[in-house]
């Protein structure tokens, strides 16, 4: 376990505590150095031979607020599971009006869970009419991994399109070298990456600790 100060760490926002487990290991981010030790002392409590357990952290902290926990979960060449069907995925430059039209259609929760507005590849839509329906993309981490965000419109959710678009963004991904990684808190989310190979091997949690 590595804990480490970093008041603008890309864990977590801007002056709160990122917390990443992966396999075993442990990395933490923390904006000041008197929060060292209390995580340290904390983390050291929790751990078993099942790793850290986030979701006990915000209990055993003086916190203000929580994001997460999220799994993460990654996969490569070998574990990819693509779909195969007969529907029209089409492929759009970043930040395009028509997923600027699907981002705004969902509630603000559902638009930052999904990431959408920070991708920076393409992204792969299906659409009814002219109207996006369903997105993927991803954002590439120091030329290493791939970030992967989706969305669906709300009354077309449960059809399968998420695993779909999800599906183009990966094989492009893996394409460009990349490392994909799904980062997610709801259980479907976590359900299509699952489809589509990925394995949970992690988690992440962010903090803002009073100081």
């Amino acid at each position: 376990m590595t804990v480490v100060v970093s008041p603008e760490s890309w864990l977590c926002p801007s002056g709160w505590t990122g917390v990443v487990t992966l396999d075993g290991a442990a990395l933490v981010t923390v904006p000041d150095a008197s929060l060292i030790e209390p995580l340290r002392r904390v983390l050291l409590g929790d751990l078993d031979e099942t790793g850290i357990d986030l979701s006990r952290l915000p209990v055993q902290l003086p916190v203000h607020d929580v994001l997460g926990p999220a799994t993460l979960a990654y996969l490569d060449a070998d574990d990819f599971a693509p779909i195969h069907v007969d529907a029209e995925v089409e492929r759009l430059s970043a930040g395009h009006r028509d997923i600027d039209g699907l981002v705004a259609a969902v509630d603000k929760q559902d638009a930052d869970e999904s990431g959408m507005e920070e991708v920076t590849s393409a992204a792969w839509v299906i659409r009814e009419g002219k109207n996006v329906i369903a997105a993927a993309g991803y954002r590439p981490w120091l030329n290493t991994a791939a970030h992967l965000s989706v969305l669906t419109a709300v009354k077309y959710r449960g059809r399968g399109l998420a695993r779909l678009v999800a599906s183009a963004a990966v094989a492009d991904a893996l394409a460009d070298g990349l490392l994909p990684q799904w980062r997610a808190r709801p259980e479907p989310s976590r359900r299509v990456a699952r489809a589509l190979g990925f394995r949970e091997v992690g988690s992440q949690m962010s903090l803002l600790v009073k100081y």
